[in-house]
């Protein structure tokens, strides 16, 4: 049975975007529903489906699974020859750590710093709090990559949960210029060359409804 993974506005919904890149990167064949944020129509098409009111939501027949992490455990689950978590132990345990630690925190950079895809790279100033969890962040990665990424070029060697988890920070951290130490910095090329993410990126450069509030600019809404 055919997976259905309802998102929101590509540009906009960095939550929509997590599940999405994961399920790509690693494969797993699924249908997607964009629903478009702050409209009647996503209030109307979530009701009675998301308890949380929010996407993403997956449908995988009977089951419907509505929050970013429990997603990506349903489909490790689900698809255990998918790489989604490293298959060693302590990494694995790891990575599912900093995921959960992302999935939960850093609400000062998220709320200064929304995700705009389609925004030029443009300097912004963050406050105390969003410095603060930038440095947390970055300081992560280069935890995980010094014990964990040897293999290749993200968090834990090869592409996982864990890096789509990370992905939106990625794309804020180019978007409004923030500065970052080189291994993090590379670490954001990495993830903007991942094909997975391009295709999400290209996709989300073509839509055209926007969100106020994720606009910092706003009322100039300012496109590549």
């Amino acid at each position: 049975m055919a997976l259905t993974l309802i998102i929101g506005n590509k540009n906009y919904s960095s939550w929509s975007m997590r599940p999405w890149l994961a399920m790509t990167a690693a494969g797993i064949p699924f249908e997607e529903e964009v629903v478009w944020l702050d409209t009647p129509e996503f209030s109307a098409r979530l009701a009675g489906i998301s308890p949380a009111g929010r996407v993403p939501v997956l449908i995988d027949g009977d089951a419907v699974v509505w929050e970013t992490l429990a997603i990506l455990e349903h489909l490790a689950e689900r698809f255990p020859d998918s790489g989604l978590w490293p298959q060693e132990k302590v990494a694995r345990a790891h990575a599912r750590a900093q995921a959960a630690e992302m999935h939960a925190g850093f609400t000062g950079l998220r709320r200064d710093a929304p995700m705009n895809l389609w925004r030029p790279v443009e300097p912004l100033a963050l406050s105390e709090r969003g410095m603060k969890d930038l440095a947390d962040i970055t300081k992560g990665w280069r935890t995980a990559r010094e014990r964990f990424g040897a293999g290749g070029d993200f968090l834990f060697g090869a592409f996982s949960a864990a890096d789509a988890m990370y992905a939106p920070v990625a794309s804020r951290i180019r978007t409004y210029a923030l500065p970052v130490d080189p291994v993090s910095a590379a670490y954001v090329e990495a993830i903007h060359a991942h094909p997975a993410f391009r295709a999400w990126h290209d996709a989300a450069l073509k839509e055209t409804r926007t969100v106020e509030a994720d606009e910092v600019d706003w009322p100039v809404v300012k496109r590549v």
